[in-house]
């Protein structure tokens, strides 16, 4: 997502630098007029260094070498899906260093960036958010801008949460309609164009009609975030049964070795849980962003 993140401002005009712990993936953006560095702190002289990577673990090592030299940025914005925590402890790590801060996760994947549609949640000193916001919107397209310290993780926590419980939901009704004697298709399309489709139910058919699996989010990362959002349940003492359901069975699937390709292979579990057999329907269908 960094990659195509990326691509969008340097493809926009702005000069930028980046950097990525395999140096050959960053390399194609140099066509865009990207400087690609061999250092992490090369980056430190810029007034806004933008950080996408997996976990709360990847976010200390980057910025902790970032921060390694004796240059600052003038603002470090965080895109990453980490725990109230970890922001927390970044944002204190950041302000002993003289360095602003905002939260600002995604709502998207690599091929949603391509179409022009991400979306940023962001929390931190508002002066802040209006001086990175033009950058952001060039990133797809715009952001919400929800308060002060880690608002933000909050609402992609309740985000991803909604992600789990709604694909879950998705595999069983297309289940159902299948066993039912419905090509999924024919469902997905009805679906679609129904009051209850979205771009993500339009983004996830193909996956689900001709199961194609390939990653864009793991059961792991999903898990990931289902316990975050369950540990925020707890933590402000609101009960969320579908959401510890969802995770349970996301659980099953991993315990079942489902872990490499695409979440959206809870579709599988929950046909093999309901004696279906799968196969591919071979049918052309669009993802809403094309």
């Amino acid at each position: 997502m960094g990659y195509e993140m990326a691509g969008r401002l340097a493809k926009g005009g702005c000069d930028i630098a980046v950097w990525n712990r395999t140096r050959a993936k960053a390399e194609p953006l140099g066509k865009h007029g990207a400087r690609v560095v061999d250092e992490l702190t090369e980056l430190a002289a810029k007034d806004i260094v933008f950080v996408m990577v997996s976990t709360w673990d990847d976010v200390k090592e980057v910025v902790g070498k970032l921060l390694s030299g004796a240059a600052r940025p003038k603002m470090v914005v965080e895109c990453s899906s980490i725990s109230l925590e970890g922001s927390s402890e970044l944002r204190k790590l950041l302000k002993d260093k003289g360095v602003e801060y905002l939260a600002a996760p995604v709502s998207g994947n690599a091929k949603v960036i391509k179409a022009g549609k991400l979306t940023f949640v962001v929390s931190g000193p508002k002066a802040a958010y209006e001086a990175a916001r033009p950058y952001l919107d060039m990133m797809g397209t715009g952001s919400s801008y929800v308060g002060e310290g880690e608002l933000s993780r909050i609402a992609k926590i309740c985000h991803n949460v909604m992600l789990g419980v709604v694909i879950q939901n998705l595999c069983e009704i297309t289940v159902l309609a299948e066993k039912a004697g419905m090509p999924r298709h024919a469902f997905l399309d009805f679906l679609n164009r129904s009051v209850m489709g979205s771009m993500f139910t339009r983004y996830k058919t193909p996956a689900l009609v001709n199961l194609d699996f390939h990653v864009t989010f793991t059961p792991k990362l999903l898990r990931k975030d289902l316990d975050l959002g369950l540990d925020a349940g707890r933590r402000f003492d609101v009960p969320m049964p579908l959401s510890s359901l969802t995770r349970d069975l996301l659980q099953q699937m991993i315990g079942r070795g489902m872990t490499e390709e695409d979440f959206s292979t809870l579709l599988v579990m929950q046909a093999a849980n309901s004696h279906l057999e799968l196969k591919p329907e071979n049918v052309q269908v669009g993802d809403g962003l094309s």
